[in-house]
């Protein structure tokens, strides 16, 4: 089952003295975390806050209502910060990293089992998927040549691998 709130950033420190922190954000971009004017301090959405943000450099500066001093902005610092789920349309084929995570990766020919995705490693030009199986790791671009299909919903995604990725090839 998918999490309804997801965990989005960290609130690493304050800005200024009247009570803005400075959120390092575990999205796609500072500005993506901008465009929420909800944001919640819990991952079941009981603590709602609203707040206003603007992207600086490669962090988020919010001002949260009813934070007004660097006190209380101080406070904050080190809690996790989540969106809700349903304030964000993705576009078709883009996906939540927390959704992919423990997916299952097949082979798009044959269906054999590779391994589970345990982690999204953003290196600039595209993704890459770490693949974990009997305690080994191997990594695979995300390419459409590579990655054929993913299916959040029924728990897996398929791959053609290039060669060398899942053994000792050339």
């Amino acid at each position: 089952m998918k999490k309804q709130f997801l965990d989005s950033g960290k609130i690493v420190g304050t800005h200024g003295i009247k009570g803005e922190v400075r959120i390092e954000p575990w999205c796609d971009s500072p500005e993506f975390l901008c465009a929420f004017k909800t944001l919640y301090l819990d991952d079941e959405g009981v603590n709602k806050i609203k707040v206003k943000s603007r992207p600086h450099k490669n962090i988020t500066l919010c001002k949260i209502e009813g934070v007004d001093t660097i006190e209380a902005a101080e406070r904050l610092r080190g809690r996790i910060i989540y969106i809700d789920r349903a304030d964000v349309k993705l576009d078709e084929g883009v996906h939540f990293v927390q959704d992919l995570i423990g997916l299952e990766v097949r082979d798009f020919d044959t269906g054999e089992a590779y391994g589970v995705l345990t982690d999204v490693l953003r290196t600039g030009a595209n993704d890459v998927y770490e693949i974990t199986r009997d305690g080994k790791k191997y990594l695979a671009p995300v390419i459409d040549e590579v990655v054929r299909e993913i299916n959040t919903d029924g728990g897996y995604v398929l791959i053609t691998p290039m060669k060398g990725i899942f053994d000792d090839e050339n």
